[in-house]
């Protein structure tokens, strides 16, 4: 076994240490010499390039365009939406100068004071501001209009508490921002994007999630309504995996963003934004992963089979390799990743424990006899069963056991998150068993003072109104008062 594989501490024994033992020593990434930044490493990053390749995909088909916008937002734009200046304001990084000047004896470099800024410059927490100064410049007309943009990029957010993919002070995302003459369209638009995401978290993750709409106190700054996707971590711990925002006027007000409508009258455009970012990586390995390492959904996997010969070299190793090649040529023929492993200097045994821990799907393993006797080992990473097939078939087989894989992780995800998800009525009988993990379904009477005594009592907060269970009205366990609807409440990431 691997030392990398011997020293990952187990879930059970401490759940967050195991998440960044994993991210560390499966080479996804590691802390970088910026406070609260990390180096995403290659294999980490072919994740995330296979995620983007998919999504980018799924937004081009409902007519999406890609676009890029400044990293530097004038201080100015941020204070023009009330409510955004007041979510992002404690989290923004700020640049003053854009000078330095070496110091007298040579040593070092200081800030030049004479190249102070006119107007300080704000390094995007996100790109609203921006985008809608922008659009004020493309929009005239209804014929203008709808107008959908996407950007691929980078923001900063100076988060205290960091942790790899999940929460850190820069991250890798995707924003969409788009314009629409109606309220009804925008409306329809965020809830599109919605249901784009969830589709991606179940189909390509193997994710399950929990479509719903979050609480006033819970949207994002400046929106009308957000809509978001909950997934369960094996801790029983909430993930919001992505938002849609509808935004409603404010930033095109703020920005006086209007267009001629068909009667040649102006109106301000209906706006929406939505988003999903790099912890997207974290909700992989926490919903799948186990002891011995990553489980990555086939879909997703930057290797998908690795073959490794067991071989004394020379004659013997190069029979093997002309046995394997045709394999290798069909299997990625077919779209499918392959890593021929035979290089000679690591054992076999480390080879696999290290295939292991890095969550590639199918290893397919050839020996002496196996070439004798025309046969390959085959093993699943999802369930570590291992097996001897004929090689006559064997493409076929593992195009379709790298389904059966994608579709068994994500009814084990299913199965864990369903089996979590708790019909609560009483608020002592909630304190008690939130503490385990869990999503729970309960009557809120809709008031800010309820969610706020949930969160200060128990740590838990309200994910979102799920449109997966049918509402009735009923009583709020905390403040006894009549409730409309159910919402999930949940511990949380």
């Amino acid at each position: 076994m691997a030392k990398e594989l011997k020293d990952l501490t187990k879930r059970a024994e401490n759940y967050s240490q195991w998440y960044n033992d994993l991210v560390v020593k499966a080479d996804l990434a590691e802390q970088s010499a910026v406070r609260g930044c990390m180096v995403i490493k290659p294999y980490g990053y072919a994740v995330w390039e296979k995620m983007q390749q998919q999504l980018d995909k799924m937004f081009k088909e409902t007519g999406v365009q890609n676009a890029y916008f400044p990293l530097l937002i004038p201080k100015s734009f941020l204070s023009r939406e009330a409510e955004h200046v007041k979510g992002f304001a404690k989290e923004c990084a700020v640049v003053t100068h854009y000078r330095l000047k070496a110091s007298e004896d040579g040593n070092s470099v200081e800030v030049d004071p004479a190249a102070k800024l006119e107007e300080e410059l704000i390094i995007r927490p996100t790109s609203e501001t921006i985008i809608w100064n922008t659009y004020k410049n493309w929009i005239h007309s209804w014929r203008d209009l709808p107008l959908m943009c996407n950007q691929w990029c980078n923001v900063m957010r100076w988060e205290m508490r960091t942790r790899p993919f999940l929460r850190t002070a820069e991250f890798l995302w995707q924003e969409g921002h788009t314009a629409h003459a109606t309220r009804e369209e925008a409306e329809e638009e965020a809830r599109r994007m919605l249901k784009v995401y969830a589709e991606f978290a179940e189909k390509w993750m193997a994710v399950p999630v929990l479509q719903g709409v979050k609480s006033e106190t819970e949207r994002f700054a400046g929106a009308l309504d957000t809509y978001t996707i909950e997934a369960m971590m094996q801790d029983g711990k909430a993930l919001q995996s992505g938002t849609s925002h509808f935004l409603g006027q404010n930033f095109a007000k703020s920005f006086d963003v209007t267009y001629l409508n068909k009667e040649n009258k102006p109106e301000y455009v209906w706006a929406t934004s939505w988003g999903v970012s790099t912890r997207l990586i974290g909700a992989l390995i926490m919903t799948h992963s186990d002891d011995n390492g990553l489980v990555l959904p086939p879909r997703l996997a930057p290797i998908q089979v690795v073959i490794i010969p067991i071989s004394k070299g020379g004659e013997q190793l190069e029979a093997i390799t002309n046995k394997l090649s045709p394999i290798i040529s069909q299997l990625r023929d077919m779209g499918i990743s392959v890593k021929y492993d035979d290089a000679d200097n690591k054992r076999p045994g480390f080879k696999f424990a290290d295939y292991e821990l890095k969550g590639v799907p199918v290893r397919l393993v050839m020996g002496a006899r196996d070439l004798e006797e025309g046969t390959i080992e085959v093993m699943r990473r999802d369930t570590l069963e291992k097996e001897t097939r004929p090689v006559d078939g064997i493409v076929e087989y593992v195009s379709k056991l790298l389904e059966d894989i994608q579709d068994n992780i994500f009814e084990k995800a299913r199965r864990y998150r369903d089996d979590h998800v708790y019909v609560c009525e009483d608020y002592e009988e909630f304190k008690q068993k939130v503490k385990n993990g869990g999503f729970f379904l309960c009557h809120w009477d809709g008031t800010e003072e309820t969610e706020a005594q949930i969160k200060e009592e128990t740590q838990a907060t309200i994910r979102c109104v799920p449109f997966a269970y049918e509402q009735t009205p009923g009583v709020d366990m905390v403040s006894g008062k009549p409730a409309k609807y159910r919402v999930i409440i949940a511990r949380s990431y």
